[in-house]
């Protein structure tokens, strides 16, 4: 049982996502820092007259539990655009190439499907074109 683990954990793919959640871990604080020393201010901006910041108060005035924060919404979003801008742009994009360069697909890629032939006594379409014989019915397939 533990022989089948460690052959689990040292796949290459199992490697690989382990490598870029780090990197995806390290790059969120980083970009978590942009948001709250650049973005957050300016949109605080946006509404100088309110001590939360961009949004609306549904109860009593001064009680930060009930203002609903958009400031904190658009920040969010900000944060989510640049985080999976970097992640593709630094994982993903040089992941594909590497990958490619070895011969191996990747997510997003498809592979060309392989010509396909019908079999004149079934009508099944799903045969290879160098089919001799029909996996269906068993009848012999000419040859053009």
């Amino acid at each position: 049982m533990i022989k089948g683990f460690k052959n689990f954990l040292m796949r290459d793919d199992v490697i690989t996502v382990a490598i870029g959640l780090v990197v995806a871990l390290a790059f969120s604080k980083l970009v978590e820092a942009f948001t709250d020393s650049v973005i957050n201010p300016l949109v605080a901006a946006a509404q100088p007259d309110s001590a939360f910041g961009l949004g609306v108060q549904l109860g009593e005035e001064g009680n930060e539990t009930t203002f609903m924060d958009f400031g904190a919404l658009i920040s969010g979003i900000v944060y989510f655009i640049v985080f999976m801008v970097v992640v593709y742009f630094v994982i993903v994009v040089p992941y594909r190439s590497i990958q490619a360069r070895r011969g191996i697909t990747v997510f997003g890629e498809e592979e060309p499907e392989a010509p396909t032939k019908s079999c004149p006594e079934c009508l099944s379409e799903d045969l290879p074109e160098a089919a001799r014989k029909c996996k269906h019915c068993g009848s012999l397939q000419t040859t053009v």
